[in-house]
């Protein structure tokens, strides 16, 4: 309906069908604005809708019919911005209830049956098989393994389980046979708390409102009651013309009818939309571009976020019994057959450094330990310093060795020939390199107080902030911890961020004032929940984001100061009477004009 205003209003001579058409425009884009404006009457809480409602009558009553239709149609892409990031919001409970297990292995003496997940009931035996999702949370009463929980409590290394070792239901069983009884059944499962959890946190969380609305619930009933004032005041008191000051109120309405400052929020948050989405940001709703210019608090996830999120080869070191060489290429060798996260960080490594997986024969996987085979006729170990103990060819030689990769919080992985450890590879999941310079940037910009949250252990966490000069560390966190600190960051606060990845952050994404997901390695859960996506993983964009709500918020206020100086100097021309309805449309219109080309420049912010 704009569309085809405007080609009749300005391209052909059907003047009174270009109206009509542009009041279908209205109508159908405003019909919504207008109930909400009444009912803002009814209540007396005089807010934007109503002042939008003032603007477009006030542009119909000047026969302004494409600014009030051009009004109406910048207003609802700027709400429906807002509504789709709630709808989307709410749609990523069910894209989280999609990847929970659906099934349970049950096991009944010697024999197992699939059951639904439903069924499970607490004290029941399960079985899960490698690749497979634990269902319900319980305890290991047989097997070993390497179980990646990283949805659940954000741990970046695979944790190793074995006899009375806890897991949770939605966590993957990377390599071992398990047998688990069950603490619980689904719904009281881990998994089915975290649902929970971000469901809550999005409903308790506090409402905020742009600049402009905030400003509108004292413009609007300031304007309207001088206008009444002016009507009825000078014919009452000193027996003036009721025809001539009512004419003059007519008159302020007009000028005071806030087309410009309506528009001004929209023009203004769309350019800087676009330009975020130039720059890999997508930010789900002007209100979130703005509020971001506030947030003095961030706090970020570790795993994925500040680090890459995989594991890495840090260094490889050789005993008087190999070279780096060897320890590499016959480690790399034999994990080129395992799956393992740690095995496939050692495979890359050596394929950068251009070697070629030697032959191995009788390959074994000890589960939860390592893997083992035979290389150019000598037995090859490579696993845990647990797995070498328990075979017998540890020595206290190595210890030391051990003990200065530990205190780095590197993981160990030793490469034994036959009966001698010849040398072993610290792995770790690598920092991203930008991190450190990003937190400086973003103190720079004010954001004082940064945190991190992550379900590492203590010393791990510790070894990361304190290497990038982060404010607050918290570590051994499950995902109700994180929604908790957050909660209590918002209390202490002015306004809190939440950076993160993965489903253990999405219930603290959702309970920040703005959530920020990385969306490349984020999960579906946390990129629906979250308020914006930084759509390449790139931190830096952080620091950038930061000063383009300044910006933005910055040109909002000054197109509503160019907005309400002109309106007030014509203001003060039409009290006395100097002013008429021709100077009231040319304020409008000249004010409009000056707004929408200063909220363009947005849009070449570099």
């Amino acid at each position: 309906f704009l569309a085809g205003g405007l080609i009749l209003y300005y391209l052909t001579d059907y003047t009174i069908a270009a109206k009509i058409v542009l009041f279908l425009a209205i109508i159908s884009g405003g019909y919504t604005i207008a109930f909400k404006g009444w009912r803002e009457i009814r209540t007396f809480t005089p807010g934007m809708n109503l002042l939008m409602s003032v603007a477009v009558v006030g542009a119909v009553i000047l026969g302004e019919w494409t600014e009030g239709a051009m009004v109406i149609f910048l207003f609802a892409i700027a709400q429906y911005l807002e509504s789709w990031s709630v709808f989307r919001a709410r749609n990523s409970i069910g894209d989280l209830m999609d990847e929970r297990p659906v099934t349970a292995r049950m096991v009944s003496g010697n024999e197992t049956k699939i059951i639904a997940v439903e069924m499970v009931r607490k004290g029941d035996i399960i079985a899960v098989k490698p690749g497979e999702r634990i269902p319900v949370d319980g305890n290991v009463i047989s097997g070993d393994s390497f179980v990646d929980q990283s949805m659940i409590t954000g741990e970046s290394m695979p944790v190793t389980v074995s006899v009375n070792s806890a897991v949770y239901a939605g966590t993957i069983n990377k390599n071992g046979y398990l047998k688990i009884k069950t603490t619980g059944t689904f719904p009281d499962s881990t998994f089915n708390k975290i649902t929970k959890l971000v469901t809550q946190a999005q409903t308790q969380k506090a409402p905020r409102q742009q600049f402009v609305e905030n400003f509108a619930r004292y413009y609007t009933p300031l304007v309207m009651s001088i206008a009444l004032a002016i009507a009825i005041i000078p014919p009452l008191v000193m027996q003036a013309a009721w025809n001539e000051w009512i004419y003059r109120a007519l008159v302020l309405l007009v000028i005071a009818c806030p087309c410009a400052f309506v528009i001004s929020t929209p023009v203004t948050i769309i350019s800087g939309l676009t330009n975020a989405v130039r720059k890999g940001i997508m930010i789900k709703g002007g209100l979130f571009l703005e509020n971001f210019s506030k947030v003095d608090t961030i706090a970020f996830g570790k795993t994925g976020t500040l680090t890459r999120g995989t594991p890495a080869v840090q260094e490889v070191i050789s005993l008087p019994e190999g070279t780096e060489d060897v320890v590499l290429s016959l480690a790399s060798s034999l994990e080129t057959y395992s799956d393992h996260p740690l095995g496939q960080a050692i495979v890359a490594h050596a394929r950068e450094k251009g070697m070629t997986p030697l032959t191995c024969d009788h390959v074994g996987i000890i589960a939860g330990r390592g893997i083992t085979g035979m290389i150019d006729g000598y037995k090859i170990m490579v696993g845990s310093h647990r797995m070498l103990e328990e075979q017998g060819i540890c020595n206290g030689d190595i210890h030391e060795e051990l003990k200065r990769i530990e205190d780095k919080d590197h993981t160990a992985v030793l490469i034994a020939r036959d009966s001698a450890i010849i040398g072993m590879i610290a792995v770790t999941d690598k920092l991203r390199p930008e991190s450190a310079s990003i937190i400086k940037k973003l103190k720079k910009l004010g954001v004082n107080n940064i945190s991190m949250l992550t379900g590492d252990n203590r010393r791990t966490a510790e070894t990361i902030g304190t290497a990038i000069e982060i404010n607050d560390i918290y570590a051994d966190l499950l995902p109700e911890d994180k929604l908790r600190i957050v909660n209590q960051l918002s209390e202490e606060n002015e306004l809190v961020a939440m950076v993160g990845d993965g489903i253990n952050d999405a219930p603290a994404l959702a309970a920040a004032d703005i959530g920020v997901a990385m969306a490349v390695r984020g999960s579906d859960m946390a990129l629906e929940t979250a308020d914006i996506a930084l759509m390449n993983d790139d931190l830096d964009k952080l620091p950038y984001l930061k000063l383009l709500s300044n910006k933005t918020l910055q040109i909002v206020k000054q197109n509503i100061f160019i907005a309400l100086f002109l309106k007030f100097l014509f203001l003060a021309l039409a009290v006395p009477g100097y002013a008429t309805l021709w100077m009231a449309v040319f304020a409008d219109m000249g004010a409009s004009l000056l707004v929408i080309f200063n909220g363009l420049r947005i849009l070449k912010m570099r």
